[in-house]
């Protein structure tokens, strides 16, 4: 058991810099090596691990024996080639942040992968560490009677400037239903505790990017739609995105509906959005609704303001952290987010994909989409 945990971290852009700023409010944790190839994002960087060591290759963060895990936060479409990388060179206890892959031609790789590698792999899904959230996933079954109905809204601002512009077009983050929202495919499995069996998705890009072009290409990504999900025991979920409504009080609403009753979670956008002349930011809360006897029960679950400050995600990235530190510590016997549960959420994200493509229902087999095709 190591007594501190040491990471090497690849990529720093915006969510490995916040992964970073989280690192460091862990104790008994630090950053020893970084590879970042951006001179500016290496910079930036800096600030936040200034014991770490910059490389020039994920080889090179493989080389420095002070290591016990890594992180993984580069483009998406880089993160299976870095595990492969690892995995022939050094595997140790990774945390790669979603989406796994973002091309079903890649689903026979990473099932080599998952074969072959003797470490614990945790799949960043950070969503669900949201305290409302995390909340409203303990209590959903009790509130509910067992949930029937499951609708997640996210309305909120448009896709970062990220470097390179990797992610306006779909060849390189898998497409919006995947980049995006693979975080919510996780979620419907993980509240649902069943498997989808159809994805229906209506979707398109009305208003962002329509005005940018880069090297010549205009960004193809979506922008907003639906996506229904039927699952096995015949309860279904719905996912609603909008990534124009920044105006909005809350970023993310979840509600997940039962014979006995209703639970939602509603959670803020980053308050650094939030316009400084309208007072404090709101706070997260849950309502817990029954239907007999009626009478809502609104409860505020706010954040610690450091851990808040440090990302964009509502201090989970933090308290995801917490439990992979606790993984390569062998405090905690298995990853709350396994291989499997980040290659589902990944094939949903792409039978939206598909869908909102062609107009039909894509249907999925257990484990496995009958056809996806990018």
């Amino acid at each position: 058991m190591p007594a501190k945990v040491r990471y090497g971290v690849i990529g720093c852009g915006m969510m490995g810099q916040e992964h970073l700023r989280n690192i460091a409010l862990l104790p008994g944790t630090e950053v020893t090596v970084i590879f970042e190839p951006d001179p500016d994002m290496a910079r930036a960087s800096a600030a936040f691990a200034p014991k770490a060591k910059f490389v020039g290759s994920v080889s090179e963060v493989l080389d420095v024996e002070e290591l016990d895990c890594l992180l993984i936060a580069s483009p998406n479409h880089c993160h299976l080639p870095q595990m492969e990388e690892i995995r022939h060179k050094r595997p140790l206890p990774l945390l790669v942040e979603k989406p796994l892959f973002t091309d079903p031609k890649d689903l026979a790789a990473l099932e080599t992968f998952k074969a072959s590698y003797p470490a614990p792999v945790w799949v960043a899904m950070e969503y669900r560490y949201m305290p409302p959230v995390a909340a409203l996933i303990e209590q959903a079954d009790a509130v509910t009677g067992g949930i029937r109905m499951l609708t997640i809204r996210e309305h909120r601002f448009p896709f970062l400037h990220k470097v390179g512009a990797w992610n306006r077009f779909n060849r390189y983050s898998g497409g919006t239903f995947v980049e995006k929202c693979c975080h919510f495919f996780d979620l419907m499995r993980l509240i649902m505790k069943c498997e989808p069996v159809r994805v229906m998705a209506s979707a398109g890009q009305d208003a962002n990017h329509k005005d940018e072009v880069y090297d010549g290409e205009q960004p193809d990504v979506l922008d907003n739609g639906y996506v229904i999900v039927d699952f096995e025991n015949g309860s279904r979920a719905m996912l609603e995105l909008c990534m124009f409504a920044e105006g909005s009080r809350y970023q993310e609403e979840v509600s997940a509906v039962g014979p006995l009753g209703k639970i939602e979670a509603f959670v803020p956008g980053p308050g650094r959005f939030w316009p400084a002349e309208l007072g404090k930011p709101p706070v997260p809360q849950l309502v817990v609704s029954p239907r007999f006897p009626k009478g809502p029960r609104q409860i505020e679950m706010p954040v610690d303001a450091t851990i808040l400050d440090a990302g964009d995600h509502n201090g989970s990235t933090f308290f995801q952290h917490q439990g992979f530190a606790a993984v390569v510590r062998g405090e905690m016997g298995t990853p709350d987010v396994t291989l499997d549960d980040g290659r589902r959420a990944v094939e949903m994200g792409l039978a939206a994909q598909q869908s909102a493509r062609t107009g039909q229902a894509v249907s999925m087999v257990p484990q496995r989409l009958s056809s996806v095709a990018c």
